[in-house]
C-alpha cells in the first residue's frame, strides 16, 4: 500500500507502515482535522495526536488495541473537541505543550516543554517548541532510525507556509523564526511532515520558499 498522506472528511484513513512505526491518517470534523495515530510495531502500544472531533470514528480507528496517550498539539477548539470522550474511554495520559495546558479543558498530565520525548512503546517522539500560532505550540518528531525523520507540526507547519499568527507581526517573527532554526536548519530535505489540516509535505519541497514565506509576513 502506497501511503499518499491525501484524506477527506468522514473518508478512510491512509496508512504508512516504517519499520518500527505504524502512522494512521484520518480526517474529522467539519474544519478537515488531521488526527494521527501511531502504533509501536514491536510493543503495539498506540499514541493518538490531536483528537479533533468525531469521537466514534476516532474510537473505530484505535480500534481493539487500547491508547495509552494522547498528545493535544496546540490549545485551539477545533484540535480537542473529541479529547474528553475519548480520554473517557481509553484512561490514555495526556501531553501538550506547558504554554497552552491552561486553554485545554481536559487536563494535561504531562505538560511537555522543548526536548522533551514522549514515548509509544520502543518509539521516542521529540518535543519541537515552536511559539507563535499558539504560546505553546508543539510538533513531534519521530528519527526513524532506519530512514527519513517524520515531523508532525500540528498547525505551526503547512505546505505553503507557516500557521496563521492572526496578522500579529511579533508571533509571525516568532513562529517563522522558530520553524527555521529548529525545523529547516536542522533536519533534512527528505524530512516527511504531516500538519493539522490538509495534505503533507516534505521539508524540501518547502525550503526554497522560506524567504518568500519571510518577506509576505505570514
Amino acid at each position: 500500500m502506497t501511503y499518499h498522506g491525501k484524506v477527506t472528511q468522514g473518508g478512510p484513513s491512509d496508512v504508512r507502515e516504517l519499520p518500527e512505526l505504524m502512522i494512521s491518517k484520518m480526517s474529522v470534523g467539519e474544519m478537515d482535522n488531521n488526527t494521527y495515530l501511531l502504533r509501536c510495531r514491536r510493543t503495539d502500544q498506540q499514541l493518538l495526536v490531536d483528537a479533533a472531533a468525531e469521537p466514534d470514528r476516532i474510537m473505530a480507528l484505535v480500534g481493539e488495541g487500547g491508547l495509552a496517550s494522547i498528545v493535544t498539539t496546540h490549545q485551539h477548539w477545533d484540535h480537542w473537541q473529541a479529547l474528553a470522550d475519548v480520554c473517557s474511554a481509553t484512561g490514555a495520559d495526556t501531553y501538550a505543550g506547558a504554554d497552552d495546558v491552561e486553554g485545554i479543558p481536559v487536563p494535561t498530565t504531562h505538560p511537555v516543554r522543548d526536548g522533551d520525548t514522549i514515548q509509544v512503546g520502543a518509539c521516542s517522539l521529540e518535543v519541537i517548541h515552536l511559539v507563535g500560532h499558539t504560546p505553546g505550540s508543539i510538533a513531534l518528531l519521530y528519527d526513524d532510525p532506519s530512514g527519513t525523520p517524520h515531523l508532525f507540526t500540528g498547525d505551526s507547519l503547512f505546505p505553503g507556509g507557516v500557521g496563521n499568527t492572526f496578522g500579529d507581526a511579533d508571533n509571525f517573527r516568532s513562529l517563522f523564526r522558530d520553524v527555521s532554526t529548529k525545523i529547516f536548519d536542522r533536519l533534512p530535505d527528505e524530512t516527511w511532515f504531516y500538519p493539522g489540516h490538509g495534505n503533507d509535505s516534505t521539508l524540501g519541497a518547502e525550503r526554497p520558499h522560506l524567504a518568500e514565506w519571510e518577506a509576505r509576513g505570514w
